[in-house]
């Protein structure tokens, strides 16, 4: 083996290449420039292939890769042998050279052609790009179910805290009417005896016996109003709906909402063409009107603007009441119809109005919204019945 070698090394008897090329410089130059651009550039790819597999770890057959580098570099190593014997007859190791290139050529091309099937089963790029579509669907399909689920989850939330407010204001409605309903009837007995005292003795009855039935006679009147408020919030006083016209009931007491609104503020009424028929209790309606427009009064500032408005809306009559005052937060706002809550100053308010507009349109099967922004004012939305409605 040794003595194979060192006659395979041995380069005395051998003449460089130069020689069968006549030493001519064209000849040997072009060879030189050829060999050194096909070798330098079979060295740059090992380069580039070694530096994708050491960053894309990922990718598949990657030992494949490093086959194809080590056969490519020893063709470009061939290939600057042949500049060197051009000078040198050291054959021995550039066919030394050629037998590394001649294995690593083999090996690779052993390990490759199994791998054809595999290869060839790769998807192509419009297979890649019709999976790609399916997967953004999927994804817009996803995200769409994300959505609906959130937007679910609010109504749900939404719901929840309605039925809350529902079973709240229920509660406070049963015991609003028992309170008023036993209430009423120690008023029942004090206005019969005041009755029974002007009736016995009309001659006893004048100066201060007068001044005094009068007086007791006024506070139990007061307090009658309180508790056919309170009544009305649990939707328990009778009521006597019937059809009418909401446009001509407004204007019938504009009048009285002009004096409501005095001073500085101004009233718009802004009334729908379309007819606006309603089934409802007139006298409570206009009564529900008026302590409307009494709050959006009281929220608003010198110069502010109480806006009524009147439209058909599905089977109902929308009746608005805006201003555009201080607002209510939303602590306020989710509180405004309990009997009793008021956020006015002592004296200034019972805090009855809003929960007797409240239990008028609940009686009546309507519904009844607030809407308000901090410094930009509030709406208050009744939506009557058009027609006769059973509960």
């Amino acid at each position: 083996m040794w003595a194979y070698l060192k006659d395979l090394l041995d380069s005395d008897s051998l003449s460089p290449h130069g020689i069968c090329l006549l030493w001519r410089p064209e000849l040997i130059w072009t060879h030189v420039v050829s060999d050194f651009l096909i070798g330098a550039s079979y060295f740059s790819i090992p380069v580039f292939l070694g530096y994708l597999v050491w960053k894309r770890p990922d990718i598949s057959f990657n030992w494949v890769i490093w086959c194809f580098a080590v056969f490519i570099l020893a063709c470009g190593t061939t290939h600057f042998f042949s500049i060197w014997t051009l000078w040198a007859a050291d054959y021995g190791v550039e066919a030394i050279i050629k037998v590394v290139t001649a294995a690593a050529s083999i090996a690779t091309a052993v390990l490759l052609w199994p791998l054809l099937p595999k290869a060839l089963s790769w998807p192509s790029p419009t297979q890649l790009a019709a999976a790609n579509g399916e997967l953004i669907a999927l994804v817009a399909e996803r995200d769409a179910a994300l959505a609906a689920l959130r937007r679910e989850a609010g109504e749900r939330a939404r719901a929840e805290e309605m039925l809350r407010q529902a079973q709240k204001m229920e509660a406070l409605g049963q015991l609003t009417g028992g309170v008023a309903h036993d209430f009423n009837n120690l008023l029942t007995v004090i206005s019969m005896n005041l009755d029974r005292i002007e009736r016995a003795s009309p001659a006893a009855v004048e100066g201060v016996l007068a001044r005094s039935v009068h007086h007791a006679r006024s506070a139990a009147e007061k307090a009658g109003s309180i508790t056919a408020r309170m009544l009305a919030f649990a939707r328990k006083e009778p009521i006597n709906p019937k059809p009418f016209d909401v446009r001509t009931a407004v204007r019938d007491i504009e009048p009285f909402l002009r004096d409501v609104v005095r001073g500085q503020n101004n009233l718009v009424l802004d009334f729908s063409e379309a007819p606006c028929p309603a089934f409802a209790d007139p006298h409570q309606f206009d009564n529900a009107v008026l302590n409307l427009a009494i709050n959006a009064r009281d929220a608003l500032a010198e110069g502010g603007e109480v806006r009524i408005s009147v439209a058909p809306d599905a089977g109902f009559v929308r009746i608005e009441v805006c201003d555009d005052g201080v607002g209510m937060n939303e602590d306020v706002r989710a509180r405004a119809f309990e009997p009793f809550f008021t956020t006015k100053s002592v004296g200034k308010g019972s805090g009855l109005g809003l929960s007797q507009v409240f239990g008028f349109v609940q009686q009546s099967h309507g519904e009844i919204a607030i809407e308000s922004t901090v410094g930009k004012g509030t709406r208050v939305i009744m939506r009557l019945p058009q027609m006769e409605r059973t509960a």
